[in-house]
Formats: C-alpha cells, structure tokens, sequence
C-alpha cells in the first residue's frame, strides 16, 4: 500500500537569489560608510648617484649637532645659537657652483629634538632643499 501517492523524492533545493541580495546590500553599506584619510608625511630628499662610472666632487654641507645643541657647520661652529645664524652659516657654507648641495645632518643620539627642527628651518632659509640624515649601523 502506498500512501504517498502525490509525493515524488524531491532533493532539497537552496535559493541563491536573496542571500546574493543580502550580500550586494552589504557591500554597498561597506562602501558607502569607509572613509578614506591621506597619512602625511615628511617628505625628503635623498641625493641620487650616476652609475656611469665618472668621478664627481661631494657636493655636501655637513651639519653636526652636539649632545648639547652646539652646532658645527663643515667643522667650523656656529656662533650664535639661532635660526637666523645657522641659516647664515649655511648660506656661506653652500659652494657657487651651480648645483645644489645636500644638507647631511649628523646628530648626536641625546640632541634635543627642537635643535634639529632648528637646523632644517635653517637650512630652509638658506634655500637649500635637500636634506639627509647620517645614521650608523649598529655593531652585530
């Protein structure tokens, strides 16, 4: 005896149409709600060097920085100790030669932060615009 005369074996079937529509409302929730920020940073210039082999001249100001703040321009010290004297120094540190020197900024580890940022605006005065830092590799 059958009883299920109107019932066939039928394989469960998973409707795909609504959880795409969940899923395309999401992401356009997503899209709508993120917000983008631009990060600023600062921005260096680095010196770039030619591979053809030919010998250039350094064209370099080195700036030292003490542990006190004392700053050193081409290992002559600086006399006074503002913005306006530095930039003076650099000015007549910077050769005529037609190129732009690079600044190479080397300071003690334990040199107050406000005496570097005094060194870059100085250096902004003088109209120079590259500007580089001299690190050293830790001994391994």
């Amino acid at each position: 005896m059958n009883f299920r005369k109107g019932n066939r074996d039928e394989e469960p079937e998973i409707n795909l149409i609504p959880f795409i529509d969940v899923l395309l409302v999401i992401v356009i929730f997503l899209m709508l709600t993120t917000t983008f920020s631009k990060v600023s940073g600062l921005e260096i210039n680095l010196p770039t060097s030619a591979a053809d082999g030919s010998e250039t001249v350094a064209n370099e100001i080195a700036v030292a920085v003490t542990a006190t703040g004392d700053v050193l321009v081409n290992r002559q010290p600086v006399a006074g100790r503002g913005i306006d004297e530095l930039a003076a120094a650099l000015g007549k540190a910077s050769p005529s030669n037609g190129r732009e020197p690079v600044v190479v900024i080397s300071a003690d580890a334990k040199t107050p932060h406000q005496r570097v940022v005094d060194v870059m605006q100085a250096a902004q005065r003088a109209g120079l615009a590259h500007i580089t830092f001299a690190t050293q590799t830790p001994a391994n």
